[in-house]
């Protein structure tokens, strides 16, 4: 069983989905991307994974247990934490204080977590008692990903992590996501970049108008003509 898996997913914000049938999944040491158009629904599957928005068909396992119907504030616990693109930390808590927010839902020792996300985060650990509304952007992009890997988990799913940052600091998130990968974790990102989506990516899902239209390995996604498929021109046949 994949540590993620998304079984024939429905959702939106009204009676009309924005997303229908799409089933995804992850597994642990891999980096998983959805590009797509704007519109396209990636962003809303992402809140129905974490639970944000509720699916109305479909089923969602993480490390095989169904989390479909779970209360949000229970999924950090059961191994899924969600980073979304905006308002992402509490910018009025210094950096410390942020991830120890992160740690409530932890079991064991905080403080060692803690220290052991700050030897991967070298640019957090300089600023641990600067407040967060005085990070740069990417500076807090960091943190909200660092203080969701306060609690170990299983899986997690950034919502464009890198929207709007320099090229150089994009490069420093990423190189941060594939450390996160690195440590047995399964990684889910909303990445509007597509080029970058497939040069670091082990699987690409590509989202058309709510449906996932084709998926596959990165480098077989990269042999497509993305440009016709984005624009709705092109078919292509789902791995």
């Amino acid at each position: 069983m994949p540590a993620l898996l998304a079984e024939n997913v429905t959702a939106g914000y009204g009676r009309t989905p924005i997303i229908t049938d799409i089933s995804l999944s992850c597994e642990v040491g891999t980096l998983t991307t959805i590009v797509g158009p704007n519109g396209a629904g990636k962003s809303t599957f992402a809140k129905t994974v974490v639970g944000i928005l509720r699916a109305s068909t479909g089923r969602i396992m993480v490390n095989d247990l169904d989390i479909t119907r779970m209360p949000g504030h229970l999924i950090p616990r059961n191994g899924l934490v969600y980073v979304p693109q905006n308002d992402n930390v509490f910018k009025n808590l210094t950096v410390r204080e942020n991830l120890e927010v992160g740690g409530f839902a932890a079991t064991g020792d905080t403080v060692a977590r803690m220290e052991e996300i700050l030897t991967v985060f070298t640019d957090l650990a300089k600023a641990r008692e600067k407040k967060a509304g005085f990070l740069s952007g990417g500076q807090q992009n960091l943190l909200a990903i660092a203080r969701a890997l306060m609690v170990k988990p299983t899986v997690i799913v950034l919502d464009e992590p890198t929207a709007g940052l320099s090229p150089a600091y994009t490069d420093v998130v990423w190189n941060q996501i594939e450390q996160i990968k690195a440590t047995n974790t399964a990684v889910l990102v909303v990445e509007q970049n597509v080029e970058r989506a497939l040069k670091h990516a082990d699987f690409v899902h590509i989202f058309v108008a709510g449906s996932n239209h084709v998926h596959g390995p990165a480098s077989e996604i990269a042999a497509l003509d993305l440009a016709a498929i984005f624009l709705g021109r092109a078919e292509a046949n789902k791995s």
